[in-house]
């Protein structure tokens, strides 16, 4: 009792407003939490602690410490739980208030998933939960110990982990037995009763108690979560009573505006919700079992959706069950029998359903005035990351009714043909032969949905005060962009038709800017059908609407902002502009006008730089000039963090910089070309130079801590282009003093080694601009790149960090932090070691570098040694590099655990150098770089006397990988020769193969392809086969492997050499070697043969 008191009072300080007494009390929580019974006295507090809370901090606590010992416990050999621990776990939930259930409801998921979800270790659970809810006090009586609402929510996070699929690896997966076990014996009476309640409380007027719509609610999760993927046999007998019951509750509910929501009203209508969600997930996922279902499904819908014209005056709650309604509905038409079922009502839903959710209403006009961000997140969405969402509360009706207005315009009913082979025909058929089908058939978009919206004339100036006019043209807009799947499969001239007689105008009228916003947002959704010869007259309309000025009493905000992302949506689709300096004027002349509007403006500027590439990039320079003094007037001056305004700024500019530099270095050979491109980089560079020091040296020098202050890490990848860019400017030494480049670098280099934010983002230009920080003091000799500078009196004389051990500490984390970032690491790794000139007085920083890279690459490797991949490759590169440069350091460093490290390391290279391993090595670079370093083990091993098994391995690996490296170095010369002859057969070749693949037949892909194949996607995954994220680009890409001491070896000297110097060891008294790779290594060393006559005598 005790250690419990002391546990109660530690929790009691948990909650304390003192953050000392917090730490304190949490250290001491952590060392009692390795007592065997700290789970008891957690779980024995939250049922019955002194105060409320107490319990919830003893519940809080008992889940981390749950998830830390169970969830993240990977072994699956026995129960990581007690029975006992389980049983009262079950108990307290069963028992305790609704606050501490919530919270130990988690404690009881995380034992669920390991111990009755994965392994089936609980049997006990379904029975006692049974029983629980068979006793509890809503079922058996109110004196019941038992909590009916309580064992409802257990039974929820049980039936929950239930609802995806488990076995990714199983293309169709069974229901679980666990699921099924949970359907039977307790589902299926607790349908029954659901059932009895249901009717009971339809029964009355108004809503039953709050306890009892508590119930309904919880029972349709229940249900929801066990349909959504599986249906266990047990319950197919009680969907049709179930379904109706659900049909009974959505039918009960109001939609028009008279209920004031209380508590049990609200519980109601998430019920109501939830029975949507389960229809769709019936009519999606178990058709089998729904298709009887679906004419009283679809008519409760029906009654449901004609209640849209009183969406503005809903709550959320209530316009998300108008959308589901849609939904469902859109689902069922998507079904064999859903054109008998839906289509007499087509008409009717156009007309008092559908088109009234679209029409512009007084709730869209009090958000373009409270709310611009809401209203373009909810009625303008785009692909610009601040203006789009979708959290539920952004599923609007508006856009579930678009959606279903796009099914019934492709609509076209069954086939009337009579050939037996029609459906088998529609189910591949080539293009041609599509568009050919497409036009012998009419539509609901042709026949019903167009001409609907037709007689909704276009507001003009003459009756602007025509409210009305103006709000049903908006819901016109609204459904022509609903129209998309629609126009894709007609002519060009119907699209371009629709555009220049129902949307352009709107850009000429001073009609009501909601109006041109929508027409915007159309114009990007219709950007895919879009004819070429619109091109002017549509880009001429944005760029008049992206510089809408606001009115003395309106914002026209939305209006730029959704012409920027209709330029973009434009721009995506190949759909260019006929000229690209007016744009690009337009776009520049708006940035710094606007705060709100400046990201925008700059994710569409660097849009229309990456689309325009060599249209663009001769503007650069001059942009780039003209951004930098707009983004130096909102950087802050002190060490603040950055702005947005600033932060995008830096993305556009890196951008830039990256599409001058490959699109202006290819015409370089040309005399002309090369002056413009050293000019535009030139001021390129000096903009840059000028920004980053006013963002990183300027703020250091105000400081107060100048030593120790660093300006934000913000904008890192970025700032990383811009530096580098900065460097490609230099072209002598008097270009760097003037640019202040190592000042930069050295900034540079103390944030990159400072950060840690790796899951946020890649930084994969750092590791360019390393490259080029290397390859500039190759060049020049960078001040304070290898050792810092010392600091002035009376400070200690102990240098400063210099840019190589920034540089440096960066790519040890990388190594470990950051999978995909392995290759590039490693190969920078073979850059600081072995491409600088170090000088005896610097040979302790190369060193200490070798010690840190071979420390981070060989810790990595550990994670990854038990399942060889893609990763093995540039991690044992690394540490081989590391071994040329300092063998004595790397092998310190791999024996310092003591667990034979040097050895593995070996064995290893051997099994990579080997053909049979997969990726292996296939660059010369890389067969190189391994067999050098054998060499150097084998010498050294033979220096210290060491000529045990561990030579006899080391040579053999080496004359695997000497022989390989011949080999390849064979086939790449007769490539080159080959790809030469093909270069001058070019002429004569003729591809006919784009005629014969535009006449291929369309596959679709069946769900059962689908499932096949992302199954085995899931068992390579499970083996280990998959490559990890960025490998894939990254092994693609040439290791710098050839630079630095690798130039000057000559692999064959070497060898030989060695074979010539140590051959009495290494061959003579060695166990004798495969006689396969002999023959390979003398054919490939002749010189060598006879150091082998022996192997031939015998």
């Amino acid at each position: 009792m005790e250690v419990a008191a002391q546990i109660g009072q530690l929790l009691n300080a948990t909650v304390s407003p003192d953050s000392g007494a917090v730490h304190t009390a949490t250290e001491a929580l952590d060392r009692l939490s390795q007592l065997p019974d700290f789970p008891y006295y957690l779980l024995s507090i939250s049922a019955g602690g002194e105060n409320q809370g107490q319990k919830i901090a003893a519940a809080t606590y008992l889940k981390n410490f749950t998830r830390k010992n169970v969830e993240w416990d990977v072994s699956d050999s026995k129960p990581k739980v007690s029975k006992e621990f389980k049983d009262q776990l079950l108990r307290a939930l069963l028992q305790s208030d609704p606050a501490v259930v919530k919270v130990l409801v988690e404690v009881f998921r995380v034992i669920v998933v390991a111990e009755f979800v994965k392994q089936n270790w609980w049997p006990e659970l379904v029975p006692d939960l049974r029983a629980a809810l068979e006793n509890s006090n809503l079922i058996s009586g109110a004196n019941s110990q038992w909590n009916t609402i309580n064992a409802l929510r257990v039974l929820h996070a049980l039936v929950r982990p239930f609802q995806y699929f488990l076995e990714a690896t199983v293309s169709k997966e069974p229901v679980p037995p666990q699921l099924e076990l949970i359907a039977k014996d307790i589902l299926v009476p607790l349908l029954t009763l659901f059932h009895q309640i249901v009717q009971k409380a339809l029964g009355t007027h108004g809503m039953a108690d709050v306890e009892t719509e508590n119930l309904l609610l919880i029972v349709s999760k229940c249900m929801y979560f066990t349909v959504r993927s599986h249906m266990p046999s047990a319950l197919v007998p009680l969907l049709p009573s179930f379904c109706h019951d659900l049909i009974g509750i959505l039918d009960s509910l109001s939609f028009d505006c008279v209920i004031t929501p209380d508590n049990g009203y609200q519980m109601r209508l998430k019920t109501g919700k939830r029975s949507l969600r389960i229809f769709c997930c019936l009519i999606t996922r178990h058709r089998k079992y729904s298709d009887k279902l679906m004419p009283d499904i679809i008519k409760c819908a029906l009654n449901i959706v004609k209640y849209s014209k009183n969406i503005s005056k809903l709550d959320f709650l209530s316009e998300r069950i108008i959308s589901l309604s849609f939904d469902v509905i859109s689902h069922v038409l998507e079904t064999g029998p859903g054109w008998r079922l839906v289509s007499p009502h087509f008409s009717y839903l156009l007309d008092s359903a559908i088109f009234p959710a679209l029409v512009m209403n007084e709730k869209d006009i009090s958000e373009w005035e409270e709310d611009a961000e809401e209203y373009i997140r909810k009625n303008l969405p785009s692909d610009l990351e601040e203006i789009s969402g979708w959290r539920e509360d952004l599923f609007t009706a508006r856009k579930s009714a678009i959606n279903l207005l796009g099914v019934i315009s492709v609509s076209k009913g069954p086939q009337m043909g009579t050939s037996t082979n029609a459906s088998s025909a529609s189910s591949k058929r080539k293009k041609g032969e599509k568009k050919k089908r497409n036009n012998q058939t009419c539509s609901i978009g042709e026949l019903l949905v167009l001409p609907f919206l037709s007689k909704f004339p276009i507001p003009s100036d003459a009756n602007p005060s025509q409210t009305r006019i103006m709000n049903d043209y908006f819901g016109v807009l609204m459904a022509y962009a609903g129209l998309l799947d629609f126009l894709r499969g007609r002519e060009p001239t119907h699209a371009a038709t629709l555009v220049r007689s129902r949307l352009l105008p709107l850009y000429n009228l001073s009609v009501c800017p909601p109006l041109v916003a929508a027409a915007n947002w159309v114009l990007g959704e219709l950007a895919s059908c879009l004819p070429e010869d619109m091109s002017a007259d549509v880009y001429s309309s944005l760029l008049k609407a992206l510089a809408m000025p606001n009115s003395r009493d309106t914002s026209c905000y939305p209006v730029r902002v959704s012409a920027a992302a209709a330029i973009v949506a434009l721009l995506d689709n190949d759909y260019p502009p006929p000229e690209w300096l007016p744009l690009l004027q337009v776009v520049i002349g708006r940035i710094g006008r606007n705060e709100e509007e400046n990201s925008i403006l700059f994710q569409l500027l660097s849009s229309v730089v990456e689309a325009g590439n060599e249209n663009v990039a001769v503007h650069i320079p001059y942009i780039i000039s003209s951004l930098v003094v707009e983004i130096s007037k909102c950087m802050p001056p002190g060490l603040e963090p950055w702005p947005q305004m600033v932060e995008s700024g830096f993305a556009a500019l890196a951008v830039m910089a990256q599409i001058w530099e490959s699109d202006m270095s290819e015409d370089l050979e040309e005399k002309e070309s090369n002056q413009n491109f050293l000019s535009g980089q030139a001021t390129i560079g000096r903009a840059f130079s000028d920004l980053l020091q006013q963002a990183w040296l300027a703020p250091m020098h105000i400081s107060d801590q100048e030593d120790n202050a660093l300006p934000p890490p913000s904008c890192i990848d970025s700032a990383s282009t811009l530096l580098r860019s900065i460097m490609l400017s230099v072209t002598g030494s008097n270009v760097i003093l003037e640019l202040k480049v190592p000042e930069l670098l050295l900034v540079w280099a103390d944030l990159i080694a400072d950060w840690h934010a790796w899951e946020e983002s890649e930084d994969m230009s750092v590791f360019e601009c390393i490259k080029e920080v290397v390859s500039l003091h190759s060049k020049y000799g960078l001040k304070n790149f290898i050792v810092g500078q010392m600091p002035s009196p009376p400070a200690p004389p102990v240098p400063k960090h210099s840019v190589i051990e920034g540089i440096g500490t960066f790519i040890s984390e990388a190594t470990l932090q950051y999978p995909s970032a392995t290759w590039r690491a490693c190969s920078c790794i073979h850059l600081l070691l072995h491409v600088p000139s170090y000088s005896s007085e610097t040979e302790s920083v190369k060193q200490s570098l070798a010690a840190a890279f071979c420390q981070a690459t060989f810790s990595r490797f550990r994670e990854v040694k038990s399942k060889p991949g893609s990763l093995w490759k540039p991690l044992l590169l690394a540490i081989s590099s590391c071994y040329l440069c300092s063998p004595e350091v790397v092998e310190s460093t791999l024996e310092k655990d003591g667990d034979g490290g040097f050895e593995t390391w070996l064995a290893a290279l051997g099994l990579v150098s080997t053909n049979s391993f997969k990726p292996g090595l296939s660059r010369e670079s890389e067969i190189k770089l391994i067999a050098v370093a054998l060499a150097k083990v084998v010498e050294r091993l033979l220096i210290l006397g060491k000529s045990g098994a561990l030579l006899r391995e080391c040579f053999t690996s080496l004359m695997e990988a000497s022989a390989r490296f011949n080999e390849v170095e064979e086939d790449n010369d007769e490539d080159g020769e080959e790809d030469m002859d093909d270069e001058d057969d070019d002429g004569e070749i003729e591809d006919d193969d784009d005629d014969e693949d535009s006449e291929d037949d369309e596959h679709e892909e069946t769900e059962e392809e689908f499932l096949n194949r992302y199954a085995e996607a899931a068992l390579a995954l499970e083996n280990g086969s998959v490559i990890e994220e960025g490998d894939i680009e990254d092994e693609d890409q040439e290791m710098d492997f050839e630079r630095g001491c690798l130039e000057e070896i000559d692999l064959q000297e070497v060898v030989t050499l060695l074979v010539k110097k140590y051959h009495p060891i290494v061959i003579e008294r060695q166990e004798a070697y495969p006689p396969e790779l002999i023959s390979r290594f003398v054919e490939c060393f002749p010189q060598c043969k006879i150091f082998f006559q022996h192997y031939s005598k015998c």
